[in-house]
């Protein structure tokens, strides 16, 4: 077994393709229209589908907001420098909420961003053990 993707429920399909894939530099993978169910699927990740889980992007026709929930926590993305990530974040447009630093209780350096619906991704520094 292996995770395929996550679902996040949208309310604007084009900015939150843009956001994923010009902000976060994610690709758009697939999308596909179901007009009988009014709704449409967009999967977006830095992977194929069949290498590495995804991002499942679902807009439901008419609705344009979501509440968040209190289920759900984030997405979690690991990124080689922090700092400068979430610099580009910034200048692309893109709302940092937690600026890089370690994590409370720990030393795992993290930071945070918003998509424009408001679902967090946090961003982990890469160790210096991972990249050996």
């Amino acid at each position: 077994m292996r995770i395929l993707h996550t679902m996040l429920r949208v309310g604007d399909l084009e900015r939150s393709i843009a956001f994923y894939t010009e902000i976060l530099g994610m690709k758009l993978l697939r999308r596909q229209d179901f007009p009988e169910g009014r709704f449409t699927l967009a999967f977006v990740g830095y992977q194929d589908e069949q290498e590495g889980a995804v991002l499942e992007l679902t807009h439901n026709w008419g609705v344009e907001q979501y509440d968040l929930g209190t289920g759900f926590g984030h997405i979690a993305l690991e990124v080689e420098d922090i700092h400068l990530a979430c610099d580009r974040i910034k200048g692309l447009g893109g709302k940092v909420v937690r600026e890089p630093g370690p994590m409370k209780h720990g030393v795992t350096i993290i930071a945070f961003a918003e998509d424009p619906d408001g679902y967090k991704i946090e961003f982990i520094q890469q160790s210096r053990w991972d990249s050996a």
